[in-house]
């Protein structure tokens, strides 16, 4: 199966249980690989035949920075769901939400979630 990726964007949001997350804010990073096939638009050279990664990030953007979740889980599968219904072309997508700073007293490069959602008639073949 063929993959686009999309690595590392950032974004500030208000997502989090606790209540000075939602009401500060902190920047998330959004992985995504989106699985389908490229053969059209590596034959044809036309960005009519795949998925056009700067619609693709506005609308990455617009969940990320549109309603606020209390888990990064929720956040993952929202964008799963809107990709997928947003794309017929998509077979399933791998979606990585990284908290890089979260509200803890420790040392580490922050928590990710990582989440791989197909489209059901794909499950089942």
């Amino acid at each position: 199966m063929d993959k686009l990726s999309l690595r590392n964007m950032r974004f500030f949001a208000h997502h989090g249980v606790f209540p000075e997350e939602n009401r500060l804010g902190q920047t998330y990073i959004v992985d995504l690989e989106l699985f389908f096939d490229l053969r059209a638009a590596g034959r044809s050279d036309d960005l009519n035949d795949t998925i056009n990664y700067a619609e693709l990030y506005e609308r990455v953007r617009a969940v990320v920075c549109g309603e606020t979740y209390n888990l990064i889980e929720r956040l993952a599968q929202r964008l799963a769901e809107t990709l997928l219904d947003g794309y017929p072309m998509l077979d399933a997508v791998t979606v990585r939400v990284i908290k890089p700073n979260p509200p803890f007293d420790i040392q580490f490069d922050g928590v990710c979630v990582e989440i791989h959602r197909r489209r059901p008639e794909v499950e089942s073949s």
